[in-house]
């Protein structure tokens, strides 16, 4: 079965926010023949110039897609209140089997009323104005994506490309989705998890004091990362030790040992099927209730709920 997958541009979208997905539906496409048919459209068919003067040839809007996919960028307000593109997304949005956006995309479906009493994200810089402007949307800040039954939504420019593996995931399966992020050498997962802000980056964890410390932690996540074990993997005395973690990453080491716990369980609940227990187990939290106590207070939900949301 070949999928159609619709882009929708308009004058000044962001280029990297249809050629991100464009390339990454393509490459997918390599290892499953005739999976997809691509096309770009817009309500003023031909060369469509992007916010940076380069631009994309846009064929003229076609409602029989499978997918269609919302681009963003400068010229996304204007394209929101634009008639013809607000009727176009309601009714390829009644008919197709998904509806996506890329960063400011999300203010088209908001705009469409896609969006009312739904879960949604955009770029944390939009967020604001996101939900000020829409009300009834839900908007989740620091999310990469967001799936609300048939409606995605993404964060800035290159998290179309997460959003993207997400969908080509759901279609062809884990193993076509993670051939093509190898191929466009990206992250299949990021490690930060689903979240813009990763705690990695938070706590100093691309070039801080303890860069190299963080890193080791989140890959031993199944040991019991104790102040003394960290302190002794730092080559510091336990109360230096901690005294100078607070001080670089604004945490205690068993609050940052936290925090990458939760990041990485909430990532595997509810990208996988893998058993409750068994994430608890893996990441360190020991047993399921505690797991679920930590989810409780960081997210408001148990892990069961994040899945269900997360597949809904």
């Amino acid at each position: 079965m070949t999928r159609k997958i619709g882009f929708l541009i308009f004058p000044d979208f962001q280029l990297l926010d249809a050629a991100g997905p464009l390339g990454a539906f393509e490459i997918a496409g390599r290892y499953v023949p005739g999976a997809y048919s691509l096309k770009v459209v817009a309500a003023q068919p031909g060369m469509v110039a992007s916010s940076v003067g380069a631009g994309l040839g846009a064929e003229a809007l076609d409602e029989d897609l499978d997918t269609l996919v919302v681009a963003g960028g400068i010229g996304a307000n204007k394209a929101a209140k634009t008639p013809a593109v607000k009727a176009y997304i309601e009714r390829v949005a009644a008919r197709a089997r998904r509806t996506a956006s890329v960063c400011s995309g999300a203010y088209l479906l908001a705009e469409a009323g896609l969006l009312d009493g739904k879960r949604a994200t955009t770029h944390w810089a939009r967020s604001g104005e996101l939900q000020k402007r829409y009300p009834k949307v839900r908007v989740e800040a620091d999310r990469i994506f967001v799936r609300e039954g048939p409606i995605w939504t993404s964060a800035g420019i290159t998290a179309g490309i997460d959003l993207s593996l997400a969908l080509i995931a759901e279609d062809l399966g884990e193993d076509v989705a993670r051939q093509t992020a190898q191929t466009l050498v990206v992250y299949h997962r990021r490690p930060g998890g689903q979240s813009q802000f990763s705690a990695l980056i938070e706590m100093g964890g691309q070039g801080g004091r303890f860069a190299s410390l963080l890193d080791w932690m989140r890959e031993h996540l199944d040991q019991p990362l104790t102040v003394d074990l960290l302190a002794d993997h730092a080559a510091m005395s336990p109360r230096h030790f901690a005294r100078a973690f607070a001080a670089e990453t604004g945490m205690t080491p068993a609050k940052a040992v936290e925090r990458l716990r939760l990041e990485t369980a909430r990532e595997r609940v509810e990208a996988s099927s893998e058993p409750i227990d068994r994430v608890a187990e893996s990441v360190g939290f020991g047993d399921p209730e505690r797991m679920r106590r930590a989810f409780l207070r960081a997210f408001g939900q148990p892990p069961q709920a994040l899945r269900r949301a997360a597949r809904a």
